[in-house]
């Protein structure tokens, strides 16, 4: 008999599930005592590692002294206030401000609304379209949902959203065509800098460049969808400084906290709040009851720390070169078809016949954690304090069980 447990993307008739139950560093360990290499950093998350005392002492100290209370009209608090700042000043973009949210999803749809109120602020309420690419993955919600290109994760659903237009991943002239008849009707163009839960595909060279052209020749804004990309990944805070662009808005989640409490956000240029204020009168019609949760800004705060003091931004430049050479072994040895990925993010395409949820298993068997998404690719983003030696078991699981 299924657990009470309905599953997120899994199967509901499944009955026989992993229960993890401690995780110390980029190791997690299950009910049975066995221990795993996270590969994935659970998912794409855990960039601190499992286990730091010092954001359960951060948490613990901040529900003592005020668990929760919402941030609508007239209220703050001082943690999420200081995150705020903090995001502002790491942030690629001037004088920007940080609605707060409480997942990648959530942040995702934040973003799409603030695109288009915004334009409808400035006088522009035509502006309205939502252009995204083919593999980019934007959440579960119906917003990112509409906006996403991968139609597995849409089918069964009903009519998504109107107002979106999904377009080949790589190819900057379909959007440049696309633009040069439609610009005025569109709000933005959302991208990640690497497309993570699509197969981690980085972009061709200049890409984002000349997304970022385009938006301005047309007048939309740039969304970066940094939610797998943001705090670390790509060796830089944000994913987009790895690439030298300068997004209109930013969604995080996921890292900003390393997971251990959720959270999540949009980053607002000025050109975009500025719009939003042009009205003085006007009243911002969303939110969420956890925008702006003093526990989890206070979780964020914490692991902020940590990664800059533990200088995991270079870590993750170190760590994830030693995997993409192990990973780049393999590939030179015939038992993958190909390697591809960016700084501490990588995937295998498996050789024609393979499949990628038997070769998760057998490294499951192993000891070592991975994604597969079927029928041919791994995905590996290991938390930031990764080890080599752990770096190494993955590589040494892999390529016991490819052989």
């Amino acid at each position: 008999m299924p657990s009470a447990f309905l599953h997120p993307f899994a199967r509901p008739a499944a009955e026989e599930f992993i229960t993890i139950v401690r995780g110390e560093g980029a190791l997690v360990f299950d009910a049975a005592g066995k221990d795993y290499v996270d590969g994935m950093g659970s998912l794409w998350y855990a960039n601190v590692g499992h286990g730091r005392g010092e954001i359960a002492d951060a948490v613990a100290q901040q529900i003592r002294t005020l668990e929760a209370y919402h941030c609508f009209d007239p209220f703050t608090n001082l943690p999420s206030e200081a995150l705020a700042a903090r995001l502002r000043d790491l942030a690629p973009m001037d004088d920007a401000r940080v609605f707060l949210t409480g997942s990648g999803s959530e942040s995702v749809d934040t973003a799409i609304k603030l695109a288009r109120i915004a334009h409808a602020q400035a006088g522009h309420p035509e502006r309205q379209l939502i252009v995204s690419r083919s593999r980019g993955y934007h959440g579960v919600t119906y917003g990112g949902l509409s906006a996403q290109g991968l139609p597995l994760n849409q089918q069964g659903f009903g009519p998504l959203l109107p107002g979106f237009v999904n377009l080949p991943a790589d190819d900057s002239e379909g959007f440049a065509s696309f633009l040069a008849e439609h610009g005025r009707e569109v709000a933005a163009v959302i991208t990640e800098p690497v497309q993570g839960a699509g197969g981690v595909w980085p972009p061709p060279p200049g890409f984002h460049t000349e997304l970022r052209r385009l938006c301005d020749r047309h007048g939309c804004w740039l969304i970066m969808d940094e939610v797998i990309c943001g705090f670390g990944r790509l060796g830089h805070w944000f994913g987009t400084e790895h690439y030298d662009v300068r997004p209109d808005l930013i969604t995080f989640a996921k890292g900003v906290t390393s997971g251990y409490v959720p959270l999540g956000g949009v980053i607002v240029d000025r050109k975009v709040h500025e719009a939003l204020a042009t009205d003085p009168a006007f009243l911002l019609r969303h939110g969420f009851t956890y925008s702006g949760h003093p526990t989890a800004a206070t979780a964020a705060l914490a692991n902020l720390d940590i990664i800059e003091r533990e200088g995991l931004l270079a870590r993750a430049v170190t760590m994830g070169a030693r995997l993409e050479a192990g990973l780049r072994a393999l590939a030179a040895d015939g038992l993958v078809a190909g390697v591809r990925g960016e700084v501490a993010v990588w995937a295998l395409a498996l050789n024609e016949g393979v499949d990628a949820n038997a070769v998760r298993n057998a490294l499951l068997a192993r000891g070592v954690i991975c994604r597969a998404i079927p029928p041919s690719t791994l995905t590996f983003c290991p938390p930031l304090v990764t080890t080599d030696a752990q770096i190494d078991r993955i590589v040494d699981a892999l390529n016991a069980v490819l052989a």
